[in-house]
């Protein structure tokens, strides 16, 4: 019985964690590309966050690695992307702005379709083909988090949650050959 009390908030814990889901790599004629979305980002805390106006920032790195199995492997390719979204209460919608979109934010009125821009990436160009090599092995690692908000002095008392809403991913790797 006491083993099941001490498991119980770790299960529990593990089931809202935010992780990275769905990875996919995939190649136009010149380059090679990921999908990936991440799970459990959105917690309570944000939600509320984002609905009262605070900006909220999702990070992603995104690397590719060569590898050849030694302790050594080559990094070739270094990507940090992020999505932002931004609550207008007077207006009642959400602007998503994706970095790797050509900074063009999407506006929308739906608080679920906003939360799907945000954590949903797709399309995304890791590298061009012709600096890969045939039959060699790379590695890719994807993690993604929530960047720190900071606050003007008089509003951390208002929004004290805030700190309770920050979330980081393992890394997740994906061993291929090219």
């Amino acid at each position: 019985m006491i083993a099941i009390c001490f498991l119980l908030p770790s299960i529990a814990l593990a089931k809202n964690t935010a992780l990275i889901e769905n990875i996919k790599l995939a190649n136009t004629r010149d380059d090679l590309l990921t999908y990936f979305d991440v799970m459990h980002a959105f917690t309570d805390k944000t939600n509320q966050g984002v609905l009262n106006g605070i900006p909220t920032t999702f990070s992603f790195y995104i690397s590719l690695y060569k590898t050849d199995g030694s302790w050594f492997d080559k990094e070739i390719a270094d990507i940090r992307i992020k999505s932002t979204i931004k609550y207008n209460s007077l207006k009642k919608e959400f602007s998503v702005l994706r970095s790797w979109k050509n900074d063009v934010p999407v506006v929308t009125q739906s608080f679920e379709e906003a939360k799907s821009l945000m954590t949903e990436i797709d399309n995304l160009k890791i590298i061009p083909l012709n600096q890969l090599v045939k039959k060699d092995k790379y590695q890719l690692r994807i993690k993604a988090e929530l960047d720190k908000v900071i606050l003007p002095l008089s509003l951390h008392n208002v929004f004290f949650f805030v700190s309770f809403w920050d979330f980081q991913t393992n890394w997740y790797v994906i061993n291929f050959t090219y």
